[in-house]
């Protein structure tokens, strides 16, 4: 029976032979890329892009906007509609076919290529400001080692008549009209300088360049050697945060009005269940948090070894995610309930737009707490693992898909990967110098709503669409059988299928509909007309990806019409069908000279015709026909047995398929491969 096995063993390294040297009988292949040591590296990758800003900053800012306890209703009910079966089928497709978003979408679907291309946009524009956090927080943890905190007092030069500092006063007295607290005005006017608008771009903060050169080298040499040295660095950037969030959580707890905070949080104003916004946020939560859409996960899973159990690591990374974010969200509003109550205030007056609540909430707080240089220093540090992890994910991404798309050009003009990651950094870091303006903060928050919450749906809809419709959801789950021995349930294909791209759908409709331009402040500042054009073109960037690769694909698709230009643009090209009947398993009898599932030996001419592959073209194994590295093959045939032996470069096992008695399927190297 016919049935589409890689084997395990067939790895390879990014050293590759350059190609020289080969006869007539040479098979070209492209090296697989690396693989994860072992299987703790690739969960802890997901769980540190999950646990990163998302969680730390964006889960309790949007829980805060929407309601408090509220939030939690949408965001359960998302997490299991969308996040967790979305998460699955990404993690799937990177795994089977070995490659970033890009290639995996132009492989399953070419005429949504484009969709993969989006998400690298994404995520490249993402990299743009979320490493101004991460300077930030390097700011706020050099500051946090001097021996008075200057987020304490009103006693510093930057500080304004207005600077109220709650603790100095009886706990009674509530904060008066138009003040602002000592963590403000730091934040503010010290580390922001901030201007009056989007417009004061023209000054650079000298010393917040220092700190995202400072960010950026951290980035670059956590993901020089690709996943060799990210992997290392997540052993303590993944682990070491989740150690001080659980410290930080007790010791919030124990603050005076920390209970105000968890009523807010846990108890939901249920009339707000019919405002679309709170919906819409709970799944830019979702998307951003597990990294659906963003192309991420799709890399991370393209370095996985083919037989990876993917339900366990999509089970592990959910429910690390949930319980992360519910201790975090515990934490926040524990420590927005202290405020509110030294202050006088209600809950909902505390916070402002942007990331203002770590880096005027949180020290606001330690700085009451004993020892607090000490408790400051671990915030921050944390903060940085963590913003670390998300980084790293998202660089990745842009490498990866860069990697793939143009193998060749990249080895032959830059000779080596580091070379590459250190252009990507500089691009960004070049691109990322507006957000560490005197407006750069209004900039880093147009950036943010127009990237990271609009366009993300728009991008998971049709990724969606193009894998479970067009690719097919049944094929895709016949592939995971494939790799982990099972089905995914029928619940993730229901999912896959219907409820998933409905809801998505319906979703977006609603963002559109509800649409309102950007504030800052909590709306005291409105953006001009000219940002939010700004904001729509940054928006378009990664929309216009998909209907602009499907005009390219359409074009380039052979057909004399554009009906069978269109119908051959939808095919995907995986070799992982019959080529006799094109069905997923059957009983053909596959003879050994015709081309196997893995690996194309000897192929016979007909069998060769029909797949349009030709003698001496390059192929990619297991799934299309790109990029070349050589194997010298010389294969001799006895009638008791097939003995193979094979001068390898790269190569040390492969599959081959060995028909006999009627049947044919994947056997094992060992018993084919003389060592």
């Amino acid at each position: 029976m016919f049935c589409f096995r890689p084997p395990e063993e067939y790895v390879y390294d990014d050293e590759s032979d350059d190609g020289s040297g080969e006869d007539e009988d040479s098979i070209y292949i492209k090296p697989r890329r690396q693989h994860w040591s072992n299987k703790l590296q690739f969960v802890l990758a997901c769980i540190g892009y999950s646990v990163g800003l998302g969680s730390i900053w964006r889960f309790p800012y949007l829980c805060y906007k929407s309601g408090g306890g509220v939030f939690l209703i949408p965001y359960t009910i998302i997490m299991v509609f969308i996040g967790g079966p979305m998460l699955y089928m990404e993690l799937a497709v990177g795994q089977f076919t070995g490659r970033g978003p890009i290639g995996a979408l132009g492989h399953l679907c070419p005429l949504f290529k484009g969709t993969g291309l989006g998400s690298v946009v994404i995520s490249f524009l993402m990299s743009t400001y979320y490493s101004v956090i991460i300077a930030y927080g390097v700011y706020y943890f050099f500051t946090s080692f001097r021996t008075k905190q200057p987020w304490d007092d009103c006693t510093h030069r930057w500080n304004t008549q207005y600077c109220w500092a709650a603790s100095k006063y009886s706990a009674n007295i509530s904060k008066p009209l138009n003040t602002h607290s000592p963590a403000e005005e730091f934040y503010d006017r010290k580390v922001l300088q901030i201007g009056s608008g989007i417009e004061d771009f023209d000054i650079l903060r000298w010393e917040l360049v220092a700190c995202l050169i400072c960010a950026w080298v951290l980035i670059y040499f956590g993901i020089w050697k690709s996943i060799k040295s990210s992997a290392k660095v997540r052993y303590f950037t993944a682990t070491v945060p989740f150690i001080i969030i659980i410290v930080l959580l007790i010791k919030s707890l124990t603050l005076e009005g920390a209970d105000r905070g968890m009523r807010y949080f846990f108890k939901p104003k249920f009339e707000l269940l019919l405002d679309a916004k709170v919906w819409v946020n709970a799944a830019s939560q979702t998307f951003n948090s597990m990294g659906c859409a963003f192309g991420s996960m799709i890399s991370f899973a393209s370095y996985n070894k083919y037989n990876n159990s993917i339900l366990h690591d999509t089970i592990a990374v959910w429910l690390v995610n949930g319980i992360t974010s519910l201790m975090v969200g515990i934490f926040a509003f524990a420590t927005i309930g202290n405020i509110a109550n030294e202050q006088g205030t209600s809950i909902e007056d505390v916070i402002d737009d942007g990331p203002g609540l770590i880096f005027v909430v949180y020290p606001q707080t330690m700085a009451k707490m004993p020892t607090s240089q000490l408790w400051a220093v671990f915030f921050f540090f944390m903060l940085i693992c963590l913003a670390l992890n998300s980084q790293f994910a998202i660089v990745e991404v842009v490498v990866t898909s860069i990697q793939d798309g143009f193998p060749g050009w990249i080895k032959k003009h830059l000779m080596c990967h580091e070379v590459l990651v250190l252009i990507i950094c500089v691009i960004s870091f070049l691109c990322g110098l507006p957000n560490v303006t005197q407006g750069g903060i209004y900039f880093f928050q147009l950036i943010d709503h127009y990237a990271a919450s609009i366009s993300i749906m728009y991008l998971a809809f049709f990724e969606v669409i193009a894998i479970a419709w067009f690719y097919g959801a049944f094929r895709l789950s016949q592939n995971v059988k494939t790799m982990t021995g099972r089905h995914p349930g029928c619940f993730i294909k229901m999912c896959w299928l219907v409820i998933t791209p409905l809801m998505i759908f319906a979703l977006w409709v609603f963002l559109i509909i509800d649409y309102e331009p950007p504030t800052y402040n909590n709306g005291a500042y409105h953006y001009p007309q000219w940002a939010i054009v700004i904001g729509w073109i940054i928006c378009s960037l990664s929309i216009i990806c998909i209907p602009a690769y499907m005009i390219i694909v359409i074009f380039q698709s052979p057909g004399k019409t554009l009906m069978e230009k269109l119908k051959n643009s939808v095919k995907s090209d995986l070799i992982d069908k019959c080529p006799h009947c094109e069905e997923l398993e059957c009983d053909c009898v596959i003879k050994e000279e015709e081309i196997g599932p893995m690996l194309v030996m000897q192929a016979h001419p007909e069998i060769r015709r029909d797949m349009n592959i030709q003698r001496g073209m390059p192929i990619y194994t297991p799934i299309t026909n790109n990029y070349p590295t050589t194997i010298n093959t010389n294969q001799t045939t006895a009638d008791s047995g097939r003995s193979e032996n094979h001068n390898m470069d790269n190569l040390s096992q492969y599959d081959n398929v060995n028909e006999r008695s009627g049947n044919c399927g994947a056997s094992n190297p060992s018993n084919n491969i003389n060592k």
